[in-house]
């Protein structure tokens, strides 16, 4: 098995969201391809444009400004699959507005230590801060057997009792056993210092031979937000795109608010198994043959559980391009670790040092692993895909974040500094960022019109497995 190059291009000074989107093509073997930008922009313009600026920083507090260039990244990472794509009007997105979309979907605000999602907060152990997301009804019931102690006569509020026991304990010893026990639980780091792969690509596969369908079948197996993102954008390049899910476990996100699902899953075709039963495997299985994509987000074992091996997959067709989101890679302990978008991110350094040196951890955006891994899933994917395919990629949210993280900003002028804006010249948020003599509003949360609804859970069942004759 071959890593692919993760390295970043040589650039030299270029720091751009165009020098971006050539490293990540670069990193994904394809070289000497142009990426085209309008308007560069430094980084604190794009974060304070983005609308998740307004997303970080205590609720009585101005916005602040992202430890890294982050929603420069995202728009190098939509420019590099536009270039892929060799359709650029077909993915004329706002990248960096993608970064909080679901927020303003959902009407979410900065809240300091407490996550936009109100999931997951910053809590004080003995010795340093940890992330950690009670997502789940499940996670909720593992605090008593996590801590090791008792909610406090029963009526304790959940959160009371959680922060009380993380700071009896030190940070790394909670961290790891509630990584053993399957809790979204991150220490919250220190930014990188030096560049961080971004993926892993394991070639175990044959290649296709000749030219690769311009309209590749996608089989999206993943939930939530980033591997849904993904395929989306797949899906906006030319993909055809089939989300399959468990007729008992269909993705959480359908339970959320409806406009985001919709946006990033209409235009996909719909098809529910029943997972549970032999023969809904058997049709998983089937469906896997016949696709030229893979996109799934579950932990390896629970696929594993179903009997159906990533490599094996690869190995058994030809062409055929595996891509899995994982919380912190497919390998080693980190495969077992859950975790979501906020947690992931603290975990890569984005909350250490948002605002500035010294102060105590305040998270960035929302859950903004997700959506910057969605965008960069999509070039691994499209990338991976037109050189042949036969790999399996492993994108990890922690990775992609720090990747971000510690891409060097051009530098500027002079330091930036956010203040009240004088009167109607703040747009909604009420604060401008200011560079030396120019001045940016900080941009309120926004997202794109639902043009179209996702399909109903199961809709396209049985045409797409007539299309395909799996019987």
């Amino acid at each position: 098995m071959t890593p692919a190059p993760t390295q970043p291009a040589q650039v030299g000074a270029d720091r751009s969201a165009r020098a971006y989107a050539c490293a990540l093509l670069e990193a994904c073997g394809h070289t000497g391809m142009r990426p085209t930008l309008s308007s560069p922009l430094d980084a604190a313009t794009e974060w304070a444009r983005s609308g998740a600026m307004a997303l970080t920083g205590c609720a009585d507090g101005p916005p602040r400004l992202a430890p890294g260039p982050l929603a420069l990244c995202a728009r190098g990472a939509l420019a590099a699959l536009s270039t892929l794509a060799r359709g650029p009007d077909a993915l004329e997105l706002d990248a960096a507005a993608l970064l909080g979309e679901r927020a303003a979907i959902a009407g979410l605000a900065r809240a300091g230590r407490t996550a936009p999602g109100r999931h997951c907060r910053l809590l004080a152990a003995r010795d340093g801060w940890l992330a950690l997301n009670l997502a789940r009804a499940d996670d909720e019931a593992m605090l008593s057997a996590w801590l090791e102690c008792d909610r406090g006569g029963g009526d304790e509020a959940i959160w009371d009792f959680a922060c009380r026991g993380v700071a009896a304990r030190g940070r790394d010893a909670l961290v790891d056993r509630g990584r053993l026990m399957g809790l979204p639980v991150a220490p919250a780091a220190e930014p990188p210092s030096e560049s961080v792969a971004w993926h892993r690509c394991d070639a175990g596969g044959v290649r296709r031979s000749g030219r690769a369908p311009d309209r590749p079948r996608v089989l999206d197996l993943s939930s939530l937000w980033a591997g849904p993102l993904c395929t989306s954008l797949l899906e906006r390049a030319g993909a055809d795109v089939i989300k399959v899910e468990s007729l008992h476990r269909p993705d959480g996100a359908r339970r959320g608010p409806a406009a985001f699902f919709d946006l990033i899953n209409a235009g996909k075709r719909s098809v529910a198994v029943d997972l549970r039963a032999g023969e809904g495997v058997r049709l998983l299985r089937s469906l896997i043959d016949h696709a030229d994509i893979v996109v799934e987000s579950a932990r390896p074992r629970a696929l594993g559980q179903l009997g159906i091996d990533a490599e094996a997959c690869v190995a058994a067709r030809p062409g055929l391009t595996w891509l899995a989101i994982t919380g912190y890679g497919r390998r080693g302990p980190e495969a077992g670790w859950v975790a979501f978008g906020d947690d992931a991110a603290v975990a890569a350094g984005a909350a250490a040092r948002t605002g500035s040196a010294g102060e105590r951890p305040l998270f960035c955006g929302d859950a903004i692993a997700d959506p910057l891994t969605g965008l960069h899933a999509a070039v691994a994917a499209l990338a991976a895909h037109q050189s042949g395919g036969g790999v399996v990629l492993d994108v990890a949210l922690c990775s992609v974040t720090a990747h971000a993280l510690a891409w060097p900003p051009a530098a500027i002028d002079a330091e930036p500094s956010i203040r009240r804006a004088d009167e109607g010249h703040g747009g909604a948020t009420g604060y401008v960022l200011q560079v030396g003599e120019r001045t940016e509003p900080v941009a309120s949360p926004r997202a794109r019109s639902v043009q179209a609804r996702a399909a109903a859970l199961g809709a396209d069942t049985g045409a797409v497995l007539d299309e395909l004759r799996v019987a």
